[in-house]
């Protein structure tokens, strides 16, 4: 149940991540509210998952769905730069998530 409300948590966190785009600075309010929310909602679920996870593991499995999920959509939605670089470096937080998820003893 941890990695579930661990991946929600994240999902959560993304959608966060995102909605600071388009909330200019906290005056536009629909967007503002999507902020608020998802950003609540995200520490709630990492603190629920926290609950049975280890901390270190569950921060950093967070904090690198996030970023992953938002440098993704930064290039599909955004055309942010997708160079190899760029897309080595995500690879690279997949694969220490991945490892942590693996070396998780249940």
């Amino acid at each position: 149940m941890g990695w579930l409300l661990l991946l929600a948590a994240g999902c959560s966190e993304i959608v966060f991540a995102v909605s600071l785009k388009f909330n200019d600075g906290f005056t536009k309010l629909w967007p503002s509210v999507v902020t608020g929310i998802s950003g609540i909602g995200s520490f709630y679920l990492l603190m629920l998952a926290i609950r049975t996870l280890p901390l270190g593991t569950a921060y950093a499995v967070w904090t690198g769905m996030g970023a992953v999920g938002v440098a993704v959509i930064g290039v599909v939605w955004f055309k942010e730069p997708a160079d190899w670089v760029r897309l080595a470096s995500i690879m690279f937080i997949v694969v220490g998530i991945v490892g942590l998820k693996l070396t998780h003893a249940e």
